[in-house]
C-alpha cells in the first residue's frame, strides 16, 4: 500500500515495479507527468538515478500498452 495516499490496496488496481533505462532528471519528470495524465493512473514514483519505477493503475481505465507507449515516447526503455 502506498504510504502517501493509501492506493494500491488492490481495489481493482495493479502495481508495476520495474527498472527503466534512459531517464534524465527532466525526462523522469515528463514521464511521471504523462503517466499521471492517463485515466486510471493513480500513483507514479520514479528514481531517475537508478531507473526504479513504481506505477499503480486501474487496468479497466488504462491499458498496459498505453503505459509502455509513454516510455517509448520519451526514449526510455522500460524493463517490464
Amino acid at each position: 500500500m502506498c504510504k502517501e495516499c493509501g492506493c494500491g490496496e488492490n481495489n481493482g488496481t495493479n502495481r508495476l515495479q520495474f527498472n527503466a533505462n534512459g531517464y534524465t532528471e527532466d525526462s523522469a519528470k515528463e514521464v511521471e507527468k504523462s503517466l499521471l495524465g492517463l485515466p486510471g493512473v493513480m500513483y507514479v514514483h520514479i528514481h531517475a538515478h537508478d531507473g526504479e519505477t513504481t506505477i499503480d493503475y486501474d487496468p479497466k481505465k488504462t491499458k498496459l500498452m498505453e503505459i509502455i507507449g509513454v516510455f517509448a515516447k520519451h526514449n526510455v526503455i522500460a524493463e517490464i
